[in-house]
């Protein structure tokens, strides 16, 4: 399932020398008459300063429209949907009969691949392009191939399930790119959709490991292709592969500037490898172009993984300074118009996380007790601020709240299962757990709690990270080592929270956790590691800052 500055101007870049070649009546431009061939009014003015990457995506339509097919298409490269399908209605407007068009109109309707939830109103548009793809002539093969592949998306939705037609979608790409050999943009939206259609219980990551391979091959070869760098970073979107989307997490912001996605999406191996400083500058730079580019939706997912960062480093009034802001950007949020990369629920979950994230990493138990729940479509969004109240409500030893908060959870649960959502609803059984688990402890009942935290932690080493999200907000791991830290256990302690630090690397509280537990079992040299990685990771942290910081400090004999 793996469910955002200033940019640069200057020349548009969309040709590389690849491509399909099969039909050999398929137009192909060169940069040079593609820039040529550009009218000169103010639109194509604009198009000349973007930089969205290399893309050549030959077809047989008019040789006019050709680079702008290429441009359309690298805007859905990096997941700029609504000016992808502008650009796809400006090439038939030019061109009717350019019915691979449609292709691009039909896939751009779906969306982020990586968002589970699809509206009636996307089903809806898509199955319009795909029939308005059919009726056009004339086609290639090839083109029929891509539209028929994108079919299986729509077709039948009433009665065949997303999962399924996400996996029948992924078995078509691989015939396309299995008859198109030498088309290269087969080949990259078959790694796409097998990425999207991977199993997020399946924690061998085989979708990925194949399509990130796949990605990792042509990256070589064509370095400067956007979707080569942007799915590399999807694919291996786990903290057990994030390392290998390194060179690609450097490379996709380079690649295309001009779109906050592709400022945005390199945060997310920086976040799964710990580099908290340049999840914030890209995602600084990525909520500013989405600002300017009037996606609320991207600039709120960007700042939920921007903030997480600051959290982790201690820069707790930064955080508040984002707080304030995503309440304001949250405003200008329209869910009937998305048109960037991040899809309605992220602008949601972001609205519901970036707060719950500010009381649970600064352990402000009032301030979670006091946030108000906000109603919305989805179940697992609605979570999220119910859990924060429980957790807030379970160290104030205010039963009321706590209990109707895992009841609440329950019920989210439950609704989530009777709509077959398995994945939110564990996460949100998980969530569960923690609440009920910290209401034990509070009332000195140990034994339960540490029952059910070690069935929330075995539920989260199974299912994979959602990329709607940087982090779990309270891993459950983490919550195991601190109530096995009270229960006098701090050698245990250490396991747990040694094992969060493989999933979550840097996170501040495991880090101080895994100190304090090597602290207290007599290990001292192993205690003074630690300590001294929590100032590193907090170099920029608030003054004074948390007390957290000051006892690492003196425990290494620093002022």
């Amino acid at each position: 399932m793996r469910i955002f500055v200033a940019t640069a101007g200057c020349l548009i870049m969309l040709h590389a020398p690849f491509g399909a070649r099969a039909q050999t009546h398929d137009h192909h431009n060169d940069a040079m008459s593609m820039s040529m061939a550009m009218p000169e009014d103010s639109d194509h003015a604009h198009m000349m300063m973007e930089s969205l990457g290399k893309v050549s995506f030959t077809t047989s339509c008019s040789p006019a429209v050709q680079p702008d097919f290429n441009r359309a298409v690298a805007l859905m490269h990096s997941f700029q949907f609504g000016p992808a399908i502008d650009g796809f209605h400006g090439i038939l407007a030019r061109d009717p009969g350019c019915g691979i068009a449609y292709w691009g109109i039909a896939l751009s309707n779906w969306g982020n691949p990586f968002a589970g939830f699809k509206s009636p109103g996307q089903l809806a548009q898509g199955l319009k392009a795909i029939q308005a793809g059919r009726a056009a002539t004339p086609q290639t093969a090839r083109e029929k191939a891509y539209i028929d592949a994108v079919a299986h998306l729509y077709e039948d939705s009433d009665h065949i399930d997303q999962a399924t037609r996400l996996e029948a979608y992924e078995a078509a790409m691989a015939r396309v790119s299995a008859d198109y050999s030498d088309d290269i943009e087969a080949r990259i939206f078959y790694a796409l959709a097998l990425a999207a259609a991977a199993d997020p219980a399946d924690k061998t990551y085989a979708n990925q490991i194949k399509a990130g391979e796949m990605l990792d091959a042509l990256f070589v070869k064509y370095p400067d292709h956007p979707g080569l760098a942007h799915y590399i970073i999807h694919a291996y979107d786990e903290p057990e592969l994030a390392s290998r989307a390194a060179e690609a997490a450097k490379r996709y912001g380079e690649i295309a500037p001009s779109t906050p996605h592709a400022l945005h999406m390199p945060s997310h191996t920086f976040t799964r490898i710990g580099e908290w400083q340049a999840s914030i500058d890209t995602n600084m730079a990525s909520a500013a172009a989405a600002q300017k580019a009037g996606q609320p939706a991207d600039e709120l997912h960007a700042s939920d993984y921007m903030i997480y960062a600051y959290l982790q480093t201690a820069q707790d009034e930064a955080a508040k300074q984002l707080v304030l802001a995503s309440a304001q950007t949250f405003k200008q949020f329209d869910p009937d118009h998305v048109t960037g990369a991040a899809p309605v629920t992220a602008g949601y979950f972001a609205n519901a996380a970036i707060p719950a994230r500010y009381a649970l990493e600064r352990h402000d138990w009032s301030g979670a007790l006091a946030l108000t729940p906000v109603e919305t479509p989805f179940g697992f969004v609605n979570a999220i601020t119910v859990f924060t109240r429980g957790i807030g409500a379970a160290h104030l030893k205010n039963d009321a709240v706590a209990q109707q908060s895992i009841d609440t959870l329950a019920l989210i649960r439950d609704k989530l299962k009777s709509k077959d959502d398995s994945y939110w609803a564990d996460q949100v059984e998980i969530q569960r757990q923690e609440v009920a688990a910290q209401l034990s402890a509070a009332h000195g009942d140990t034994a339960n709690a540490l029952a059910m935290l070690t069935k929330a932690a075995d539920m989260e080493d199974v299912t994979e990270l959602a990329s709607i999200t940087p982090g779990p907000f309270v891993p459950a791991r983490e919550m195991l080592g601190n109530l096995l830290l009270d229960m006098k256990q701090p050698a245990k302690a250490l396991e747990q929270f040694k094992a969060t630090l493989v999933k979550e690397p840097d996170r501040f509280w495991s880090v101080y956790g895994a100190a304090t537990a090597a602290k207290q079992s007599g290990d001292t040299r192993a205690a003074q590691v630690y300590f001294q990685q929590l100032l590193t990771i907090a170099a920029h942290a608030d003054k004074p800052g948390r007390t957290a910081l000051t006892e690492a400090k003196t425990a290494l004999g620093k002022k």
